[in-house]
């Protein structure tokens, strides 16, 4: 186990304890010697832990504390590092940016063993198939994103697969990525229920800057359940 994994495990057994616990209980559990404990326990207090004690009465660790250098485990990080690369080369744009610099802003804060881990990682995402092509231009997905967290409604043009185009006001809820398309779930006001909206069908998008009537986590609970119960009836 590395030391930074060993502190973090020490800071995750520290939350589990209300009351002060006894540096040998907390050696034995790390499986480290007595010594490394205490040495661990300083270099914890000198980047800032709240741990109050001393050696022979316990040591509690103060509510509210975060370790940013020492957040994730090593599986963690090939998560972050898996997920940061698939969505910076599925999702594209303003959000694929960002994945970048998230996981840049990471690795920025990250003691070097971990940091090198990081950047040694083999796990890789794939380029998938890529959206269909279209005549034209795909709806801007940073302007969907933004309602979505604004549960702001939104007025479209759409066109289905048999061509027919309606006019829709819809409120968004989530926006799916998949390999040949992005897909909008919203509750649809013309059909008066849950809809799935292609963005590259979408033909004219606009912001009303109203916000819907529900919460935004309510209609994803429902829809979920809706599509729970069609897969079980199936």
């Amino acid at each position: 186990m590395s030391r930074s994994a060993r502190l973090l495990d020490l800071i995750q057994i520290l939350r589990r304890h209300r009351r002060p616990v006894s540096g040998e209980s907390l050696a034995r559990e790390l499986g480290i010697s007595i010594r490394t404990l205490y040495r661990d326990i300083a270099t914890l207090q000198a980047q800032g832990a709240g741990i109050v004690g001393e050696p022979g009465v316990g040591y509690v660790l103060q509510p509210g504390f975060m370790l940013p250098p020492l957040m994730f485990t090593e599986d963690e990080l090939e998560a972050l590092v898996l997920g940061s690369r698939w969505v910076s080369r599925r999702a594209g744009g303003s959000l694929g940016q960002a994945a970048e610099n998230a996981l840049a802003k990471i690795a920025a804060v990250l003691p070097k063993d971990l940091r090198e881990q990081l950047d040694a990682t083999n796990l890789l995402a794939g380029p998938g198939e890529p959206p269909q092509q279209q005549q034209r231009p795909e709806a801007d997905l940073t302007v969907i994103r933004l309602a979505i967290r604004r549960e702001h409604v939104l007025q479209i043009a759409y066109e289905d697969a048999a061509g027919r185009a309606t006019a829709r006001s819809i409120w968004p809820f989530a926006l799916g990525f998949f390999d040949k398309a992005r897909v909008i779930s919203a509750w649809c006001e013309l059909r008066q229920d849950y809809r799935h909206f292609r963005t590259d069908r979408i033909l004219s998008l606009e912001q009303t800057g109203k916000r819907y009537p529900r919460r935004r986590q309510v209609m994803m609970k429902e829809w979920w359940a809706l599509l729970e119960n069609r897969t079980n009836a199936d």
